[in-house]
């Protein structure tokens, strides 16, 4: 795809608010840093699944920690495409793997907004594109575009392949659909997006060699990686479901976590339950505002499955958000409302947001759990 064809000029606002926004979270973020004697590059690069990563990129696959309950945590739950581009990075440039992996997340967010405003602005127009972009980069688990996790990476690959998908670019669309499929297992939902848009465009008569070709090639990153790991295992196709399983997760319908919420409302967390209810609900919302505004019908599958994965899923519950962060189309709403107002009161608001972000996600990070 030609350079010009991506409209650098055009999407410039966007990349502008988000890249100053993300800079407010780290300016804090080293404030924050300095008052509480804790290192920002640390709590970025070497904590948590930064440090899984960055010991794939280091010695590869095969690392496990035996827990006291018989539990195996293994380094084959995480997809392996972070890695490599850690690996890729740290070569010429002497950089740590955790470090690479900050450099990488740096130029996949601003990817990701570039993806991001791409997508809304050929949905609702170049002003609401800006505010997706700036509104993504604000959400209050934004920090994370920050940090060496593979969410802005896969954030990046999703958005682009939707718009590839979206204006009919079957071999752009089916590639980043795979690569996709090699940063998270939720790669699922770029491939079933790029399939119901082919689909629907065979319905509309089209018949390429390139559509094909898009169709076939947008499963296989997540294909070759679960079959990797299956043949290691022994386990075959079940193998990447047992190493999850290893970790608690699975996928129940959302049961466990209305059990965690229940737990929280009886007891002196109930205020936090009522919290997890009321974002439950707002998600909800938004994903009803994206269908009653007519989205299209890619967007809408990619963000429901999206949605349905992180909120029923039966671990990790303090994660779900961060597991919502690649739900970029529940945004648009938002984007869409901020667009209609005058500019200077649709800056204010995201202007405070922004700030409210980088105030939490500093106080997030310096907290004992994993975001």
């Amino acid at each position: 795809m030609p350079v010009k064809d991506l409209g650098f000029r055009r999407a410039a606002p966007a990349l502008a608010v988000f890249a100053a926004v993300r800079l407010l979270g780290l300016a804090v973020l080293a404030v924050w840093g300095a008052a509480a004697g804790s290192s920002p590059h640390t709590l970025l690069s070497a904590r948590w699944d930064s440090l899984w990563y960055a010991r794939i990129a280091a010695e590869g696959y095969g690392y496990e920690v035996l827990l006291p309950n018989g539990d195996v945590h293994s380094n084959l739950a995480f997809f392996p495409l972070l890695p490599w581009l850690e690996r890729l990075v740290a070569a010429p440039t002497g950089l740590s793997y955790g470090s690479a992996g900050l450099v990488v997340s740096a130029v996949a967010g601003l990817a990701a907004a570039w993806g991001i405003f791409a997508v809304a602005d050929l949905v609702h127009g170049r002003r609401t594109g800006v505010f997706a972009a700036g509104v993504w980069a604000a959400l209050p688990v934004g920090i994370v575009q920050s940090m060496a996790y593979s969410e802005s990476l896969f954030t990046a690959l999703a958005a682009w392949a939707l718009y590839g998908a979206l204006r009919g670019r079957w071999l752009t669309a089916g590639l980043l659909a795979a690569g996709a499929g090699l940063t998270r297992p939720v790669g699922a939902a770029v491939v079933a997006a790029v399939w119901v848009a082919a689909a629907l465009a065979l319905r509309r008569g089209e018949r390429s060699w390139r559509l094909t070709a898009g169709v076939a090639l947008a499963p296989l990153g997540a294909a070759a990686y679960v079959l990797w790991v299956g043949a290691r295992t022994g386990h075959g196709l079940l193998g990447y479901l047992d190493v999850q399983g290893g970790w608690g997760n699975g996928f129940d319908g959302g049961w466990a976590f209305a059990r965690f919420i229940g737990a929280k409302l009886t007891s002196s967390a109930a205020p936090a339950g009522a919290g997890l209810i009321a974002g439950v609900v707002l998600v909800l919302w938004l994903y009803g505002l994206c269908v009653r505004q007519r989205q299209p019908v890619p967007l809408l599958v990619y963000c429901g499955i999206v949605v349905a994965l992180a909120l029923c899923a039966s671990g990790y519950f303090g994660s779900k958000p961060r597991l919502l962060l690649p739900a970029f189309p529940l945004l648009l709403p938002v984007a869409v409302a901020l667009a209609r107002w005058r500019t200077g009161r649709a800056v204010a608001v995201l202007g405070t947001a922004a700030l409210a972000a980088a105030v939490y996600g500093a106080f997030w990070l310096n907290g004992s759990g994993p975001p």
